[in-house]
């Protein structure tokens, strides 16, 4: 049997958690709402803004120490 791993930081994953963080950062943190309407209209209203002008994520993975080892079977 052989254990593969995909590597935590080339997960398409990783991207989709980064565009959950971003909406979580800059518009649920920081807003007040006054109805899930209110809520909808200041999220769709971020998703347009950031479809107009979208930028590609650039990934940069420097830290050895965060990545999986196999773990030794004895």
């Amino acid at each position: 049997m052989h254990l593969h791993f995909t590597p935590t930081y080339s997960s398409w994953l990783n991207q989709v958690e980064n565009w959950f963080s971003r909406i979580q950062r800059d518009v649920i943190s920081p807003g007040i709402f006054t109805s899930v309407k209110d809520l909808k209209q200041k999220l769709m209203r971020y998703i347009r803004q950031h479809n107009n002008d979208p930028k590609p994520i650039k990934w940069k993975y420097d830290d050895p120490s965060r990545r999986i080892r196999p773990v030794p079977i004895h």
